[in-house]
């Protein structure tokens, strides 16, 4: 019995290893247990080595396995790269059809399965990795009718013989572990009781949230992590109505964004570390202009092309300070799908009422990897369009429409094109009240302290951090973005071996929340900030803003893979015993 476990494919590009991934997963999910689906692939449409993992438990789970259990292997290069990583003695379900071998000094179970024989004697060469499956299912614990039940509903479409060789590739599959590997490891999981449950990705997440939001166009260049917020809106977009404008880079993407908004529409862009660069000087124009915009920007590694398929948390500074010179922008971090939800609405919200761009720092380990969610938070979808001066408050306005008229709390109501005598000037140059071009110092500084003094009140937001086991905690752990899902892990780890971990998970990095902050650690002996990156973004943004002391230490983890809880639970030992000492 096993608290979790984890499932590999391997093989080149393009021999359906996602698709196979999917039906485990899905499967899984359906029978009750709690999914994170993680991968590996190569910056490349076909060939190349990729696999799949599919973790498993009858608990939450946001995080990979540090090790897995079942290898399936379509190749030998998918041995030699992932063997290293199977639980000593774990069963290596490969085709026999390349005749595997294992590396010298391997402590795994091969087994040689004539997947492709099968798949042939089936009459059709692509139910190969469902027979694959099959076996998985034996080994694994899982009921075979349950794959079964749901083969039938896939392929009903493409008629009875379809339906029918992939249960036979299933069944055969099972057959062949049952009749022939009597001594291949077993495993089972904790019975799970299955639920209404969804199994998205973030990119699935934010996508939702945008729509409740009422974001009806959205403007973009295709780029990986992020084309699929892109695909998913194309795919709702139909039925509520809607735009997707496929632009040709990303400064007409952002560009469109802005005249949406400028217009009343909520608009958003997508995109990624590269794109977001080009970006900048649109972001820019928004922030001076107070004009609403929607950017998310899914970190992968960079700097420049990088690696666009792996995982990094190193755009975090241009988020906040990217671009020339100083333009206020509100970046908010969700760590898991169901809080990518909620920031793909609350976004829009605090758009329009800061009248600025928000950008939704998401990275590619949310953006990408599946994860069960048992609810989103529909029913707390709710729009707040700001201040917006209304036809019927210009009726009897004389002179000029003060668009950007100094208020005691930095928000200047604006009006939408139509509005009449609202009309004003809407530029990136330096403006005064009524929007006219202005290069008068006292205006120019009454304007810069205008557009910060609005932000102010959200330093202080609610949910802009959320604590938890701070007070009197040996070690207190910062992270943003998805590895919370490790960090979590690690904290309930250790909090049940005796050591008192807080922990903190910065949602919003800026404006940053310094005095909830500074609040979170003041208890703590030991500060960890754990983060993607390697120059400790975070870290380095709290000591800009007066946090930092000496009992601050970092985690920094940049080889382009996913954060693991057991390199945050040895961290964090690391402390306490020299703590001890």
């Amino acid at each position: 019995m096993a608290k979790s476990l984890a499932w590999k494919i391997g093989g080149d590009q393009g021999e359906g290893i996602d698709s196979t991934g999917d039906v485990v997963g899905t499967v899984a999910s359906r029978l009750g247990y709690y999914i994170y689906g993680y991968k590996h692939f190569s910056s490349r449409i076909k060939g190349g080595h990729t696999h799949y993992t599919v973790r498993l438990s009858a608990q939450p789970v946001l995080a990979p396995e540090p090790q897995v259990h079942v290898l399936v292997a379509l190749t030998q290069e998918t041995i030699d790269r992932n063997v290293s990583g199977l639980v000593p003695g774990g069963p290596v379900l490969a085709d026999a059809a390349f005749k595997p071998t294992l590396p010298p000094g391997a402590q795994a179970h091969l087994i040689e399965i004539p997947l492709t024989q099968i798949a042939r004697e089936i009459g059709a060469p692509v139910v190969r990795n469902m027979v694959s499956v099959g076996a998985s299912a034996a080994l694994l614990g899982l009921p075979l009718d349950a794959f079964a039940g749901y083969v039938e509903e896939k392929f009903a479409r493409k008629g009875a013989q379809t339906v029918s060789q992939n249960v036979q590739a299933l069944e055969q599959g099972y057959r062949f572990i049952e009749e022939q590997s009597a001594g291949a490891t077993r495993y089972a999981l904790p019975k799970a009781t299955p639920g209404k449950r969804y199994l998205m990705t973030g990119n699935d997440a934010l996508a939702l949230g945008a729509l409740g939001a009422g974001c009806r166009l959205m403007a973009a260049y295709p780029i990986t992590p992020a084309t699929d917020i892109m695909e998913t809106l194309a795919g709702l977009f139909p039925k509520y109505g809607g735009a997707i404008c496929q632009m040709e880079d990303e400064l007409a993407a952002i560009t469109m964004v802005i005249g949406a908004g400028y217009a009343g529409a909520r608009a958003m862009t997508a995109t990624s570390g590269p794109g977001f660069s080009l970006m900048q000087e649109g972001i820019g124009l928004a922030s001076v202009a107070e004009i609403p915009a929607v950017v998310v920007d899914t970190q992968r590694v960079g700097p420049s092309t990088g690696m666009p398929t792996k995982m990094e948390q190193s755009d975090l500074m241009a988020a906040v300070f990217g671009g020339h010179g100083e333009g206020e922008r509100i970046v908010l971090t969700p760590g898991d799908a169901n809080q990518a939800f909620v920031d793909g609405y609350e976004a829009f919200n605090l758009a329009e009422r800061y009248q600025c761009p928000v950008i939704v720092l998401s990275d590619l380990g949310l953006a990408q990897w599946v994860q069960t969610v048992e609810h989103l938070p529909y029913e707390d979808v709710h729009i707040d369009r700001g201040a917006i001066v209304e036809a019927g408050e210009t009726a009897d306005l004389e002179g000029e429409f003060e668009r950007y008229r100094i208020t005691a709390d930095g928000i200047s109501p604006r009006t939408l094109p139509g509005t009449p005598k609202g009309q004003y000037l809407a530029t990136g140059v330096e403006h005064g009240q009524a929007g006219k071009v202005s290069e008068d110092p006292i205006n120019r500084t009454a304007q810069v302290q205008k557009r910060r003094r609005k932000l102010q009140p959200l330093r202080t937001r609610p949910d802009a951090i959320l604590a938890d086991g701070t007070v009197g905690a040996e070690v207190v752990v910062v992270c943003f973005g998805s590895t919370i899902g490790a960090v979590d892990e690690a904290v309930s780890e250790l909090r049940a071996i005796g050591i008192k971990v807080g922990r903190v998970q910065v949602r919003q990095a800026w404006p940053l929340p310094v005095e909830p902050l500074r609040s979170a650690l003041r208890d703590a002996h030991k500060v960890l900030f754990v983060e993607q990156n390697s120059t400790g973004e975070l870290r380095e943004l709290a000591r800009l803003e007066g946090l930092e002391d000496e009992r601050f230490a970092s985690l920094l983890k940049y080889d382009g893979t996913l954060l693991l809880p057991q390199e945050v639970m040895a961290e964090v030992r690391t402390l306490v015993l020299k703590e001890e000492v």
